[in-house]
């Protein structure tokens, strides 16, 4: 399981280096930005439907239960 510390370490990583966080139901997010996610004691809310200024339209809450793997994406990816 990745611990909620280990997810606040890569957000607030400098130089920030986008991620992607899959999920158990084949889902994934891409974390493009420092400040589109928020991290709770047991779980993660994910801005979701950014615009060009990367302001999310909505957030998704997702279980760090839930998280199987971290993926390093490039910035190339991360557009």
């Amino acid at each position: 399981m990745i611990s909620a510390l280990e997810l606040k370490e890569r957000m607030n990583a400098q130089p920030f280096k986008p991620f992607r966080i899959c999920i158990s139901d084949g889902k994934t997010y891409d974390i493009t930005h420092h400040d589109i996610m928020l991290v709770k004691r047991n779980a993660v809310l994910i801005g979701i439907e950014l615009d060009s200024n990367s302001i999310a339209e909505r957030f998704v809450e997702c279980a760090l239960l839930h998280i199987t793997r971290i993926e390093d994406i490039s910035t190339a990816q991360a557009a």
